[in-house]
């Protein structure tokens, strides 16, 4: 038994260095290359997010006008595509361009952080 860590930090008692747990898991202190590595990749994270929302943002508008226009001009639209059917198919593109294009700023991202240096 023991006191929980949420009153821990009411009482203002401190734990030891070592087996404190902040969001990084290990007791071991990083040294500033793996600090470096950490941010480089939070930023290639960032900046993925970013892309990703812009893209969504646009496929979003790129799907939404040309499946309404279809749901009130084509016969066969208007008889088969109820709402569910239209945000589906809005909802299904944004997704699919969010994360194909959140997944290859990341790796481009990567790539460009790489250390490797081929042996030609």
């Amino acid at each position: 038994m023991g006191i929980p860590s949420e009153i821990k930090q009411y009482l203002g008692t401190r734990t030891p260095i070592a087996v404190r747990r902040d969001n990084n898991s290990s007791f071991l202190i990083p040294s500033p290359a793996e600090d470096a590595k950490m941010l480089r990749s939070r930023l290639c994270t960032q900046e993925g997010v970013r892309e990703g929302a812009k893209a969504a943002a646009i496929t979003c508008v790129a799907t939404t006008i040309p499946t309404l226009a279809a749901v009130r001009m084509v016969p066969w639209a208007k008889a088969n595509l109820n709402y569910v059917a239209q945000a589906l198919i809005i909802s299904g593109a944004s997704i699919a361009a969010y994360f194909i294009t959140a997944d290859k700023t990341i790796l481009e991202c990567a790539r460009r952080n790489t250390q490797y240096k081929g042996t030609s």
